[in-house]
């Protein structure tokens, strides 16, 4: 789908969401849709274009249909802002989005809230005025982590960015980063992540490099620590150690279904539909799929139907 620069302010003229197909999966109910009670639904299932966001797109498309709505698929669209405009203006009628996106880029805050529940209270309540209905959320949080390979965590031992900041002061060689660029200069990145911890890393012992070479230079060591997302496949398929974020600097990015209020006012089994499927949804489960996708190169709409039907949700 083409990006749109200017693409909250085109969406009602065709810029965003003008394409779409119908999601034609053979599906049945398993565990979810007994009955069919969307049959009659017409829903228009949207996502963001990055892998994650695409599964689980796709398996919320695969819900509805199991439950018996005819489902228009009009996943991956570019950025943040296109999607959430959709859903909030009715353009589109569900997706996943994540907490720490909504709270700090949509809802204008500075601060995350720390505790993952009250963060997806908070921006529950703040999105009734928008017309958007936040279900319950998912304990997949894809956040911020540093990761090192095994070798290396068998050399230092560090479990936690606290360690890591202890080993920085220690023995301020062992410590190198490989960071992404927008990492490195984010509040909620790497400035602020030092500044919590204490942690002393000098500017010549961090390289700004693009995402998907962080992850190789951290699993060949090249950098003891590489930044990462924590749902990202790669730190499973290359055999990463990912440091615990024990003061909880990060924010929470926890994956929930968003619907369009008027939407769910008129179809409130969404919720009965949806809720057992991002129930099931972790950190570990994202990361094996996400890892179909960007390892083994598998499509992201057959991961979500496989998945689907592994877990009984669909037949």
């Amino acid at each position: 789908m083409p990006f749109c620069l200017a693409g909250v302010l085109l969406l009602a003229t065709g810029c965003g969401l003008t394409s779409g197909s119908p999601m034609v999966d053979d599906v049945s109910p398993g565990s979810i849709g007994q009955g069919e009670p969307l049959r009659g639904a017409q829903l228009t299932v949207t996502s963001k274009s990055f892998t994650e966001n695409l599964i689980l797109g796709a398996m919320m498309g695969i819900a509805f249909q199991a439950a018996g709505a005819e489902v228009l698929d009009r996943t991956g669209i570019q950025g943040s802002i296109g999607g959430r405009e959709a859903i909030r203006k009715g353009d589109a009628d569900a997706m996943y989005e994540y907490t720490g996106t909504a709270w700090i880029t949509y809802q204008g805050n500075a601060e995350p809230v720390t505790d993952p529940r009250e963060q997806w209270e908070a921006v529950r309540d703040a999105d009734v005025r928008n017309g958007v209905t936040w279900l319950p959320q998912s304990r997949l949080n894809n956040t911020y982590a540093l990761a090192m390979n095994r070798a290396n965590y068998k050399r230092y031992g560090t479990k936690t960015l606290s360690e890591v900041a202890e080993l920085s002061r220690s023995d301020p060689g062992a410590v190198t980063l490989c960071v992404e660029s927008e990492f490195a200069n984010r509040a909620d990145g790497l400035p602020g992540m030092q500044k919590a911890y204490g942690m002393e890393v000098p500017a010549n012992r961090i390289t700004q490099m693009d995402t998907g070479i962080i992850y190789t230079q951290a699993a060949k060591g090249s950098c003891t620590y590489g930044e990462v997302f924590t749902t990202d496949g790669r730190i499973k398929s290359m055999d990463l150690v990912v440091m615990a974020d024990d003061k909880k600097f990060f924010p929470n990015y926890n994956a929930a279904p968003v619907i369009n209020t008027e939407t769910f006012e008129k179809w409130p089994a969404i919720a009965e539909v949806i809720d057992p499927v991002t129930a099931k949804l972790d950190n570990a489960v994202a990361q094996e799929l996400n890892a179909k996708v960007d390892v083994e190169g598998e499509d992201p709409h057959q991961v979500a139907l496989h998945w689907m039907k592994a877990e009984g949700f669909v037949k």
